[in-house]
């Protein structure tokens, strides 16, 4: 067979012995799962890269499940489902600049207008290139972030009634403290958001789509689903903190992977890794992992994380490394070039879920899951089979 003709290789995915399975299935039931529970209108947040998931086919896979709008942080993002195929309406949360806004429009992605001047700005792009804007109306009542305040809003109110370009979809605010176990800012957030909605009585015209929770808030305040909610993490199957009680029958639905790829005898008092932090009281046995901090894994966890090998929870020791981690198998444990380690998800029974990496390396569940480098291949899982092969 000629060169030209040889079969192509997807080297990255063939080769590197790190990989997450993501289950399309455990998705799919968790998205149905939330639009039950709730009983309204579900935007999945597919933002930084679908909270490590993949955008693209998770994207993909909410538009086969009729989700009328997704949402992303930055334009890019939505600009990258288009060109995969997606043609589900998207709303790009995050703030705008004006030389972003014809894109916005070539693509046909929603707007968020957080200020009078920004959304005139769309509609002087809009009228410009002859085309209509799809806007939704950000209001900031309480996070100090991105969005007029409440108690300007009434501006940006009445300066979207006067536009002519520009069709307002929605209108929306963020929670701050949804997952406190405290909940009295975020029930302050409501009723200031119930004041904007107030507006639209007040001037005899109908509101947009309204919209304010996050996966905590359409837990803990039911009141304030309105018209739709946005569930991010909470998609992926983890709950939004240790303190939020998930209602939702939802299930984590990825699973990372690695392989032994060393093994050796380690000598008593021998240190291990860089900056020598451990080292064995008597002989012990270590292998080898081929993933590390340039993956995602941090070094934080160093003197703190587990993984799973042939059904045991065994340490990691000494630093965690860019590319690489060593197990502890004890004096007796035994490995093979080749097995299986676990590292976030359930294998063989054992489980290590996203909190733990979370408490290990001392930040929260959403930094672990957005933090795993894209350098690691998904792998995409239905009915048990991998949508390249065989899993």
């Amino acid at each position: 067979m000629s060169e030209l003709h040889a079969p192509v290789v997807d080297l990255h995915h063939t080769l590197r012995p790190t990989r997450l399975d993501v289950d399309l299935d455990v998705l799919a039931a968790n998205y149905v799962a939330i639009r039950t529970h709730v009983a309204t209108e579900v935007m999945p947040i597919l933002k930084a890269n679908a909270y490590g998931h993949g955008l693209v086919r998770v994207g993909q896979l909410m538009q086969e499940l009729g989700a009328p709008c997704l949402g992303v942080a930055y334009l890019e993002e939505a600009i990258h489902l288009r060109r995969h195929g997606v043609e589900t309406p998207v709303l790009v949360l995050g703030g705008i600049l004006g030389d972003q806004i014809p894109l916005y429009l070539e693509h046909d992605v929603i707007l968020a207008a957080s200020s009078v001047d920004k959304l005139l700005a769309i509609e002087a792009t809009a009228e410009r290139l002859g085309v209509r804007a799809r806007v939704h109306l950000k209001i900031d009542t309480g996070m100090e972030r991105i969005g007029i305040h409440w108690y300007h809003a009434h501006r940006l109110v009445e300066a979207s009634l006067r536009c002519r370009h520009v069709d307002v979809e929605g209108i929306f605010s963020h929670l701050a403290n949804a997952d406190a176990s405290d909940l009295g800012h975020a029930r302050e957030q409501v009723r200031r958001f119930e004041e904007v909605l107030a507006l639209y009585d007040e001037r005899g015209v109908g509101r947009p789509r309204a919209h304010l929770c996050n996966s905590a808030g359409l837990l803990n305040l039911p009141e304030a689903r309105y018209d739709l909610v946005r569930p991010g993490i909470l998609l992926f199957g983890v709950p939004p903190a240790p303190t939020v009680a998930v209602s939702v029958p939802v299930r984590p639905a990825l699973t990372w992977v690695s392989r032994v790829v060393y093994f050796k005898v380690v000598p008593a008092g021998r240190p291990v890794s860089y900056g020598g932090t451990w080292a064995p009281g008597a002989d012990t046995r270590v292998v080898t992992v081929p993933v590390g901090y340039g993956d995602g894994y941090p070094r934080r966890m160093s003197g703190q994380a587990e993984v799973g090998i042939g059904g045991r929870r065994l340490p990691v020791v000494g630093r965690i490394c860019m590319d690489q981690v060593m197990v502890d198998l004890g004096p007796d444990g035994t490995a093979y070039n080749g097995d299986e380690v676990l590292l976030l998800g359930e294998r063989d029974g054992v489980r290590i879920d996203a909190q733990e990496l979370a408490d290990w390396a001392g930040t929260i569940v959403y930094e672990v899951l957005t933090g795993i480098n894209t350098r690691v291949p998904r792998r995409y899982l239905r009915q048990g089979t991998s949508e390249g092969g065989p899993a």
